[in-house]
């Protein structure tokens, strides 16, 4: 980047105009309470997902409760045991569905971007991966290698080839993650389409060819293409702009 085209990231500033121009100064201005201030509709959409996703659950046990309402008590605390276990089953089936179906009808979609933290463009892709996360830390970790965690990242936006296996909840920014036919991730793997970088947010692609294999917790940052069949070894780190060719090794990586 030429120096005349440098950015403050620390600027009170916006260059857009009108209203956007206005709430984006003042997210620069008053940075801490224009977090807190988006961080409350945000808790709130999170609250009511939840609660919608755990309603079958309530009517189950709620259903449980009056049929054993008469039963012995061993017996009745055995019925409304399995009720509360088969309710969170129920929740997350039901959290997978209700998850991207929010992702899907909210109308600002993640894009490739690079950029001062506090500015418009962050705010979707804050929101986008606050979904993701509610799903990976209150069920996903239960499901995970199976076509339901393959399934859930479809509907939030990856591309999934054929025969792949994602064995990791480790996931952020799906909707910029590509996986073609018979990708392998490995277990415990990270893989996220974006960094920070000197005040910047950068939100870039990651791409895995056909055939590759990703092993046992590796860390795949924005911005980075595996190449086919290409074998990435256990706890390696692929680095933003990191390429490794088709048919290469893990040495072969550059960044370019």
């Amino acid at each position: 980047m030429n120096k005349k085209d440098k950015v403050d990231v620390y600027t009170t500033k916006s260059d857009r105009v009108g209203f956007i121009g206005l709430l984006e100064t003042f997210l620069r201005t008053f940075r801490t309470l224009s977090f807190i201030i988006l961080l409350i509709p945000v808790i709130a959409l999170g609250c009511f997902i939840i609660g919608l996703a755990f309603t079958p659950s309530v009517l189950l046990f709620n259903f449980l409760y009056e049929l054993s309402i008469n039963m012995p008590l061993v017996m009745r605390a055995l019925i409304l045991g399995m009720g509360i276990a088969s309710g969170y089953l129920v929740y997350g089936v039901s959290i997978i569905f209700t998850v991207p179906f929010f992702n899907f009808i909210f109308p600002f979609k993640v894009r490739p971007w690079r950029g001062p933290w506090q500015s418009i463009q962050t705010i979707p892709w804050y929101i986008h991966n606050a979904l993701t996360q509610i799903v990976r830390y209150t069920f996903l970790d239960l499901v995970t290698p199976t076509p339901l965690n393959v399934l859930f990242y479809k509907m939030m936006g990856m591309k999934v080839g054929k025969g792949c296996i994602i064995n990791t909840t480790n996931i952020s920014d799906p909707c910029l993650i590509t996986l073609e036919d018979k990708v392998t991730i490995g277990g415990s793997v990270t893989i996220f389409a974006h960094y920070g970088q000197k005040g910047y947010l950068i939100i870039e692609p990651v791409t895995i060819k056909k055939g590759a294999n990703i092993g046992l917790k590796c860390s795949i940052m924005g911005n980075v293409v595996v190449g086919e069949n290409v074998n990435v070894p256990p706890h390696a780190v692929l680095l933003p702009k990191t390429r490794i060719p088709d048919n290469g090794k893990f040495e072969d990586a550059v960044i370019i």
